[in-house]
């Protein structure tokens, strides 16, 4: 497989804001520069209050009051203004941000190898989806409001609070220090708590959607208390570590708050003590005090930042675990003589990534014709699906080569082989929306001739029509308003639509009754003379019908020719022959993974 080129966000933490915040930055500009001006309108207010009073009210001046007022009204509105444009500005910003954010997020799990996907459940790429992004986009947004904000208030009210009183400063040094020393302790023990809160999620969506996969056999076999039990605990931990993770907070926020109200008390106390000696002014009293105030306000904004910056990293870097996944192989072979769609195995090993370690598949070749019916049998477990997942390139061969069209599939553009080659597989997935919508799902650009063609191929046509609103009529999820043979038809129509050279049916007829098989089965034959059919079944009858019949057990190849021979020679085949269709004498076990 060739690797995808590294892409701009790959590049770590920071990487991922800057590729985002680039396509806005204008915006993101004109909200920090917003951001700046309101917190110098913040600052300038307790040193005009301080005019107000020691110059104005103490000396009686009421056109130095007048002067000062109407300048402090000015700045507060103008602060108001800028606070304004900062809300809209970031709100737009961070939230078309996190529409581009989850877009790509799910553009990458649509990309992603069959194995990489098999290695995350799927409560947990829903929550980094939705919760991980949401995260990121309240980070992005407090940036643009107060994480730049705080930071200014704080050092621009330390440097005019130090210029009113160098003296009352001591006091504001050591609160400082103190509220410092509780933000570095906090943001230490944040990290792992959150972390572990993401993951506790993962699993509450893990169960919700198992449950809602499996909610019929549930209530077949009335599995509600077990049901519950499963989600009771994993509710349970999500709420412990929760609390574990909001206790930081809990335990410190009042510590910092203790100490800004101390600070506050001991400056109230050593300023009347300076003013008695007539070294400090009321005035100046008031706006240190304000200051002070502002200063400790900016630490526990500053505080509250960390924690989410905190949540952020761990959310980001959730994240960037998808973006930097495992992708879908890829191949440089776009073009191959069209008449050659030859399919074959040659000495072909595989076993499950993660897996077992057991080979599914051991040491297999055989081949598929253009035009030839390849019927592939075997008890449970041979490793009969496997084929069709690694025809369609889902997963890479340990050993030996698969070849399409006489090349190596490896080399094959990905997306070239699969739409060469269409699937019909056990599990026949619906999706939400109308019937036609869900047939036509096989080929982009379908006409209305060609779904119907292809229903009617797949003895689909005749339900379709009686249902209240014929193709137009709406499915609900999974396809839960039809039935299970249904499902299947409408399955294998939409492999038809595609018109593909191979066409695979992995057990899809297993719910239909014998009659309706056998229609399938004839109108594959007249659909076109020069299609390639794997039929991938547990039925002898199936495979009877083929040309040619490929028979497996625990992954190899025990028998490969015609029903005649293969009933003669293969004894695999005849125990599946005598099961089903002969003379009813005892079936020896076969064991098979």
């Amino acid at each position: 497989m060739s690797a995808r080129p590294r892409l701009e966000w790959e590049v770590g933490t920071v990487g991922i804001y800057r590729r985002y915040l680039k396509k806005y930055g204008v915006l993101f500009v004109i909200a920090v520069a917003c951001v700046v001006l309101e917190a110098l309108c913040d600052l300038l207010q307790p040193t005009i209050m301080a005019n107000i009073i020691d110059n104005g009210v103490k000396n009686r001046q009421v056109p130095v009051i007048l002067h000062y007022g109407f300048l402090m009204l000015l700045i507060t509105v103008c602060g108001a203004l800028f606070a304004t444009t900062r809300n809209i500005l970031s709100g737009k910003v961070s939230q078309n941000f996190g529409a581009d954010l989850r877009l790509d997020v799910f553009q990458k799990i649509m990309h992603f190898s069959v194995t990489a996907s098999d290695r995350m459940e799927s409560g947990s790429l829903i929550t980094r989806v939705t919760n991980d992004t949401s995260q990121i986009t309240q980070f992005v947004n407090g940036m643009m409001r107060i994480f730049f904000k705080a930071p200014i208030m704080c050092v621009g009210g330390i440097i005019l609070a130090v210029k009113l009183s160098p003296r009352l400063s001591i006091i504001l040094f050591a609160v400082v220090a103190v509220v410092s020393a509780c933000i570095v302790i906090s943001m230490r023990l944040s990290y792992s708590r959150f972390a572990k809160v993401q993951r506790a999620v993962d699993k509450v969506n893990t169960v919700v959607q198992e449950y809602l996969l499996g909610v019929r056999l549930v209530k077949a076999f009335g599995r509600y208390r077990d049901e519950e039990k499963k989600f009771d605990g994993v509710n349970r931990d999500m709420a412990e570590k929760s609390v574990s993770s909001q206790m930081v907070i809990v335990v410190f926020s009042p510590l910092m708050s203790l100490a800004v109200n101390l600070g506050i008390a001991a400056s109230l106390y050593f300023g009347s003590l300076l003013f008695r000696i007539g070294q400090i002014d009321v005035g100046r009293i008031a706006a240190y005090i304000n200051y002070l105030t502002q200063i400790l306000s900016s630490l526990i904004m500053i505080t509250n930042i960390f924690n989410t910056f905190v949540r952020t990293k761990a959310s980001t870097e959730r994240i960037l675990q998808i973006l930097d996944g495992e992708p879908d192989f890829q191949g440089s072979v776009r073009r191959f003589r069209e008449d050659s769609g030859r399919l074959a195995f040659e000495n072909v090993t595989f076993s499950y990534p993660n897996g077992s370690g057991i080979p599914a598949v051991k040491n297999l070749s055989f081949e598929l014709d253009p035009g030839e019916t390849l019927a592939v049998i075997g008890p449970t477990g041979s490793g009969k699906s496997t084929l069709a997942w690694l025809c369609m390139h889902f997963y890479e061969a340990g050993e030996g080569i698969i070849t399409y069209g006489g090349t190596d599939i490896r080399s094959l553009d990905v997306g070239l082989l699969r739409k060469r080659i269409a699937l019909a597989s056990q599990e026949s997935v619906l999706f939400s929306g109308t019937v036609y919508d869900n047939i036509a799902l096989g080929k982009p650009g379908a006409t209305e001739s060609d779904v119907i063609r292809a229903s009617k191929i797949a003895q689909a046509d005749g339900f379709i029509r009686k249902m209240p609103r014929g193709y137009d009529s709406i499915l609900g999820q999974g396809g839960v308003n039809i039935s299970g043979g249904q499902k299947q038809r409408i399955s294998i129509a939409r492999a038809l639509v595609r018109d593909a050279s191979v066409l695979i049916l992995d057990d899809c007829t297993s719910a239909l009754d014998a009659i309706t098989e056998a229609k399938v089965r004839q109108g594959l034959q007249t659909a076109g003379s020069d299609k390639s059919v794997m039929l991938i079944t547990q039925k002898i009858g199936t495979a009877m019908s083929a040309d040619r019949i490929l028979v497996l057990n625990d992954g190899e190849c025990v028998g490969f020719g015609g029903h005649a021979e293969l009933l003669q020679d293969c004894e695999t085949y005849r125990d599946i022959y005598e099961s089903q269709i002969g003379n009813g004498k005892p079936v020896r076990v076969i064991h098979g993974r």
